[in-house]
């Protein structure tokens, strides 16, 4: 197989959570393990940063990449989903693998998974522990797909375990309460590894002390009142807030002995964008009309996306927006600005919600616009009519984004 016959293998043979959703979510941990038998357990020996938590996993893993690379750490890069590319989700030191990687990892190995039942995901993480252990990586950090306890990188026994946060997403697969949701995520916390604990008041919080106290692992919360003298590259409130998340996981790393001076944090903090090839948060990608795009695609997610709206000077919004069929529609669309004119799209997956459903449900929220074909028509309606001062938005999924980034 060449490169475009193996996409085609993983895209069509594959269950993929992004294209059907909760049908291609295991609910255990089985596969993996058998996939790591079969590898001979690359995950064994991997000396690495573990991230789960509802928002903020992508920055925080990138911000954390990029200081390990200003120290001088060969570092590998997992997380997810990409936006353009596959190889998005397996860099070291910000390179994205190479394309021969993927197909030799699948030519090498596809007999041997297939009876298996693999998912895409599961697939994935295989490749990229494989891929980590044949590259001599010196750390690399890991953020979980989806939950915490059941999720396919959960089979790593990391440096440091991060939670940056908790709120409302796929509720129907990790639980009906933030609780449980919670729960799910804390199944990341190791006997005696230290976990950080980004933002948790209350019962979340004490979800998290219990898991600790459980199997013996130190537990810190970060203070999120804490100054930020820090420059970052990365715009907005929540993103200190991940900055300071980073930063105590960066100081349990150096308590293990790992070489990071301030000078490392200061540039990598200021540098994700270069360092890690990051992409889709918060990103303008044209001027006159300013237009902006943001992954958010929950209702914390766009709680941030109404903040750095109001902190982003415009005269009129156009807002280009879809989403998936599975998400709290209503949550979200409760928290976008009435006065904006909408674009509704759907972004090219099965799991898409129609353009003239999420127009409907919109309508029901005081939310108007036009319904259109594709995320790029909806995109040129928008700029099309908006005036240049004005500002476009394209929000909702990661699926609409990689569209048009």
């Amino acid at each position: 197989m060449n490169y475009a016959e193996t996409l085609s293998y993983l895209n069509a043979r594959l269950p993929m959570f992004s294209r059907i959703g909760k049908a291609a979510y295991k609910a255990d941990l089985g596969n993996t393990h058998a996939l790591m038998d079969l590898l001979d357990h690359p995950e064994r020996g991997l000396r690495c940063v573990h991230i789960a938590g509802t928002n903020g996993k992508g920055s925080t893993a990138n911000m954390l990449a990029s200081v390990l690379q200003e120290a001088g750490y060969r570092t590998g890069l997992h997380t997810s989903p990409h936006l353009r590319d596959f190889r998005e989700r397996f860099r070291l030191n910000g390179e994205m693998i190479a394309q021969e990687a993927v197909t030799t990892f699948v030519q090498r190995h596809h007999q041997a998974f297939e009876p298996i039942g693999a998912s895409f995901f599961e697939w994935g993480v295989a490749l990229v522990l494989d891929w980590f252990r044949r590259e001599h990586t010196d750390i690399a950090v890991i953020e979980c797909g989806l939950g915490g306890r059941l999720d396919s990188t959960n089979v790593v026994m990391p440096e440091v375990s991060v939670i940056t946060n908790i709120g409302w997403d796929h509720a129907d697969l990790l639980g009906d309460t933030l609780e449980k949701i919670a729960a799910e995520k804390a199944g990341i916390i190791k006997p005696g590894i230290p976990v950080v604990v980004g933002e948790a008041e209350g019962t979340i919080a004490e979800v998290f002390r219990r898991k600790a106290e459980e199997v013996g692992a130190p537990v810190h919360f970060v203070d999120q009142g804490a100054a930020m003298p820090l420059q970052l590259d990365l715009q907005g409130p929540h993103q200190q807030r991940n900055a300071r998340t980073t930063l105590a996981a960066l100081r349990i790393l150096r308590e293990k002995g790992w070489q990071i001076s301030d000078a490392h944090i200061t540039s990598g903090l200021a540098h994700v964008y270069r360092n890690t090839g990051f992409a889709g948060r918060w990103q303008t990608i044209a001027e006159r009309p300013h237009t902006i795009v943001d992954i958010g695609h929950n209702a914390d997610g766009l709680r941030v996306v109404r903040t750095m709206l109001e902190q982003t000077p415009h005269e009129r919004l156009h807002l280009v927006l879809g989403t998936v069929s599975d998400k709290d529609i209503g949550r979200m669309l409760a928290l976008l600005p009435k006065e904006a004119v909408y674009y509704f799209c759907k972004a090219d997956i099965p799991r898409g919600l129609e353009a003239e459903a999420l127009q409907e449900k919109a309508q029901e929220h005081g939310l108007h616009g036009e319904a259109y074909p594709s995320v790029q028509a909806a995109l040129a309606a928008a700029r099309n009519t908006a005036h240049g001062n004005d500002l476009v938005l394209v929000t909702g999924s990661a699926f609409v984004v990689a569209e048009v980034v």
